[in-house]
C-alpha cells in the first residue's frame, strides 16, 4: 500500500509540474512578434516585426496602451505575460475597408464616427490606427520623427 501511494504521489507531482509549464509556456511574451495573421490569405505587403521589449523598456509604453476592451478603453492593468486576444477576435474582417464602401458611405451623408466605426471592423484598420496614432502623438510630443508613420517605415520592402 506504502509504495502505491509513493506511486500516485510521484505522478501527481509530475503532472502538476507539466500544468505549470504550460501555464508558463502560454503566457509567454515573445520579445519579437511577426504580424502575421492566419486569416490573410496573402499578404500584400511585408510582415511588421513588432518588438514587444522595445515599446516596453525602452518607450515606456504599457500593455494598456496597445490592448484594449472592447469598448475601446486600455487595459491597463495587464501585466508583461498576462493573456490577451488577438486583434483579430475582435477585429474580425482581414484587410483594409475597401475604398469603394467608404466612398458609398460619404455619398449616403454617414457620420464621421460611423465610418471610423465601420472602419474598426477591419483588422488592418484597426492596427493602424492603434499604431499610427501613437506614432503620430510620440513624434509632436517629442519633435521628432523616429516612432514609423509611413507604409515602407513598418513594412520594409522585401529583399
Amino acid at each position: 500500500m506504502g509504495n502505491r501511494n509513493g506511486i500516485v504521489l510521484a505522478a501527481v507531482c509530475v503532472a502538476i509540474m507539466f500544468a505549470a509549464g504550460s501555464i508558463r509556456a502560454g503566457t509567454a511574451v515573445q520579445d519579437v512578434i511577426k504580424m502575421e495573421n492566419k486569416a490573410y490569405s496573402e499578404h500584400t505587403k511585408a510582415i511588421v516585426e513588432f518588438s514587444h521589449k522595445k515599446h516596453n523598456e525602452e518607450y515606456k509604453i504599457g500593455c494598456g496602451d496597445c490592448h484594449h476592451d472592447d469598448k475601446g478603453k486600455p487595459l491597463n492593468d495587464l501585466k508583461l505575460g498576462d493573456n490577451v486576444q488577438g486583434c483579430i477576435e475582435c477585429h474580425k474582417i482581414p484587410g483594409q475597408m475597401p475604398g469603394e464602401l467608404k466612398k458609398e458611405m460619404r455619398e449616403k451623408k454617414v457620420s464621421k464616427k460611423e465610418i471610423a466605426a465601420k472602419e474598426l471592423e477591419y483588422h488592418a484598420e484597426a492596427i493602424h490606427e492603434n499604431c499610427i496614432t501613437c506614432h503620430k502623438k510620440f513624434n509632436k510630443e517629442n519633435k521628432t520623427k523616429a516612432a514609423p508613420q509611413t507604409c515602407t517605415q513598418c513594412h520594409p520592402k522585401e529583399k
